[in-house]
């Protein structure tokens, strides 16, 4: 018995040992913050609910800038809008950086354009965004495509005669319709089997990615790999997605510039090419069909404002011509209440990892070249100082005292600076387009009384995964 024991012992002393040796050497002057042990980093003080709850807390005792340690590796945090400012746009260039997120980190492998770095990512970004301009806003523009798949979508819920739906299914197809538009060219059938394996797919690896198994392979990943977990799951995932798309980016590497392919030095290779339209399938589809999930969960718990928009729908719009980005302009409150809807989501509380490309001074400390920084959008879209009541839905925090709809540094749910979402526009112009069409042909309701009805996220990690609910599409009248 008493040897056994020895023999346990002397493994995990080996083990440690064998995990302390890859501990990056820190150099250069850190922000202060909790104490890590060694190995564990501060694992034992961080909060059970995740890894937002920790730097939240954490936040309120070290301040706006602070070093954890995940695991062995310390890791700068960034917290309020002041600071966030300061790091990614004030000093954009140095902190452009991305650093790795372990669970998704064996399928990109620093390809793509959300994980490359240096000149494979500027190239890529280039690349990106003449995509979308070609594809998404030439003949056909966006605004038009969205305008069709809203109405291919009215047809849908009105098939479903008001009964109770689940409204993942709906919000998933248009949001992958879109991007499926962009990068293959067509839309597909709400009920190609292809395409609703595709939906499966993304729903359940990004739920996954959100859970607190990812979050804490993020602390261990170098130890918890070799075992079972939720990575195994989403490595699968998305190695099946990569097929789905592999077809199209064959297609699409026709139409490079032929000096690009024939350039070895090219960054548009097979393997950055599919990373790409997998970082778009991601940023386009499962962000924005979240961000609706949360928005009607929030008009069936306040009802006043889902009439309040119905109202300003119905003087603008009328109820015989669909919604156009145009009227936008002309419906501040819907536009406000939008705006609250992402800011209350919350849905990438803390943003993608960001890391700096040099030795950098920030706010009187020294970030040593290659330190990971986590910009935590969550406490700038929750600061009271720029929201008036930040834990409370209120489309009021977008509204001026003349009902106008106005700017606020704090808001910035797809980041900002150099590494900002580059689906932001088409994301923006499918919330209110969708949104719009659907309350102006439906009225909703629940079985669930507004006061019961519970917001708590089911999972929160790297997004915010809202609670699931049902919910009815009731056919309006038309005036």
């Amino acid at each position: 018995m008493e040897l056994s024991v020895l023999l346990l012992f002397a493994l995990l002393t080996g083990l440690l040992v064998l995990l302390a040796r890859g501990r990056p050497k820190a150099h250069g002057r850190l922000p202060p913050g909790p104490r890590p042990l060694p190995f564990l980093g501060n694992l034992l003080q961080m909060d059970r609910k995740g890894l937002l709850k920790s730097f939240l807390r954490f936040q309120q005792k070290y301040g706006d800038v602070f070093t954890v340690y995940l695991g062995p590796r310390p890791v700068v945090i960034i917290c309020g809008t002041e600071a966030i400012r300061e790091a990614l746009v004030d000093q954009a260039e140095v902190f452009s950086g991305r650093a790795k997120i372990a669970v998704v980190d064996p399928i990109f492998q620093g390809y793509g354009v959300v994980f490359a770095n240096g000149e494979r990512w500027k190239a890529l970004r280039r690349f990106s965004l003449a995509t979308m301009r070609d594809f998404g806003m030439g003949k056909r523009g966006v605004e038009e495509r969205i305008q069709e798949e809203a109405q291919c979508l009215v047809e849908e819920l009105r098939k479903s005669q008001g009964a109770l739906q689940d409204p993942v299914f709906y919000f998933h197809s248009i949001t992958a319709n879109i991007i499926c538009s962009i990068v293959f060219g067509k839309r597909f059938d709400y009920r190609d089997p292809e395409f609703l394996r595709l939906l499966e797919l993304l729903f359940q690896s990004f739920v996954l990615i959100s859970s607190l198994s990812s979050q804490l392979f993020e602390l261990y990943s170098s130890f918890l790999k070799y075992f079972p977990g939720s990575h195994r799951q989403i490595y699968k995932n998305l190695q099946e997605i990569n097929v789905f798309i592999g077809r199209s980016v064959e297609q699409h590497r026709e139409t490079l510039d032929p000096n690009d392919k024939s350039n070895p030095q090219s960054q548009f290779d097979h393997q950055n090419l599919i990373m790409s339209v997998l970082s778009l399938f991601f940023a386009g589809t499962e962000t924005t069909s979240t961000t609706l999930r949360y928005g009607f969960l929030l008009m069936l718990k306040y009802p006043h404002i889902t009439e309040r928009i119905q109202k300003e729908i119905d003087q603008v719009i009328g109820s015989y011509r669909p919604p156009a980005l145009d009227d936008r302009a002309q419906m501040p409150y819907t536009d406000a209440v939008i705006h609250e809807i992402q800011r209350f989501a919350d849905l990438i509380p803390i943003g993608v990892p960001h890391m700096v490309t040099k030795d950098t001074h920030f706010r009187g400390y020294i970030l040593p070249k290659g330190t990971e920084v986590y910009p935590v959008l969550s406490s700038a879209l929750h600061e009271s100082c720029y929201f008036e009541k930040p834990n409370d839905f209120n489309p009021d925090h977008f509204l001026d005292a003349n009902g106008v709809v106005k700017k606020n540094d704090a808001f910035m749910p797809f980041s900002i600076g150099k590494r900002i979402c580059l689906g932001e526009g088409i994301a923006r112009i499918e919330l209110f387009l969708f949104f719009t069409t659907i309350l102006q042909n439906f009225s909703v309701a629940s079985p669930v009384a507004p006061e019961d009805i519970d917001l708590t996220p089911q999972e929160s990690g790297v997004g915010n995964v809202p609670p699931n609910y049902r919910i009815q599409f009731l056919p309006r009248q038309r005036g």
